[in-house]
C-alpha cells in the first residue's frame, strides 16, 4: 500500500514544512499518513475530514502526483443572463436614473428581469448584479 507512494517519508514532511496553503498541508499530511500505513479511514478520522476526501486525495496523488492534489479552479454556475441580456439591465437602470432624484429600487430591476427575460433572481443576486454593473451607488440598498 504505502509503496505506491512517489515520495519518500522524509520528502513528504519537507514538502509539508514548505506548504504555506492550509488545505494542501492537509492533503500532505493525508498523504504522510498513508505512507505510514494508516488506513483511509483512520487518515479521515485524525484529520477530521470526510472519507470521501481523503480518498479522492489519495487517488489523485497516485494517478498524478503532487500535480493531482493542486486546486482546480471553481468556475462556479454560469449566469443565467447573457452579456446582452446584462447590457439591456445596464440600459434600464440608467434610462430610470435620468429623471433627478429618481432612485430605482432593487426590486423594480427583479421585476424587469423577471418580465423581460423570464429569470427570477432572489432580490441578495438583485442587489449583487446591480453592483456588478456600478450602479450601487445610485440606488437604495
Amino acid at each position: 500500500m504505502a509503496n505506491k507512494i512517489k515520495h519518500t517519508k522524509e520528502q513528504l514532511i519537507a514538502l509539508l514544512r514548505k506548504e504555506t496553503k492550509g488545505r494542501m498541508k492537509l492533503k500532505l499530511l493525508a498523504l504522510l499518513h498513508f505512507h505510514e500505513g494508516k488506513s483511509r479511514y483512520q487518515i479521515a478520522d485524525y484529520l477530521k475530514v470526510s472519507r470521501a476526501s481523503v480518498n479522492a486525495w489519495i487517488s489523485a496523488y497516485l494517478s498524478s502526483g503532487l500535480e493531482g492534489l493542486q486546486e482546480r479552479k471553481h468556475t462556479g454556475r454560469p449566469p443565467s443572463l447573457s452579456k446582452s441580456q446584462f447590457q439591456q439591465v445596464s440600459n434600464y437602470i440608467e434610462r430610470s436614473l435620468i429623471e433627478p432624484n429618481n432612485l430605482i429600487k432593487a426590486k423594480q430591476v427583479q421585476d424587469y428581469i423577471s418580465t423581460s427575460f423570464g429569470v427570477k433572481y432572489e432580490i441578495s443576486n438583485i442587489y449583487k448584479i446591480i453592483r456588478k454593473l456600478s450602479h450601487s451607488s445610485k440606488s437604495p440598498v
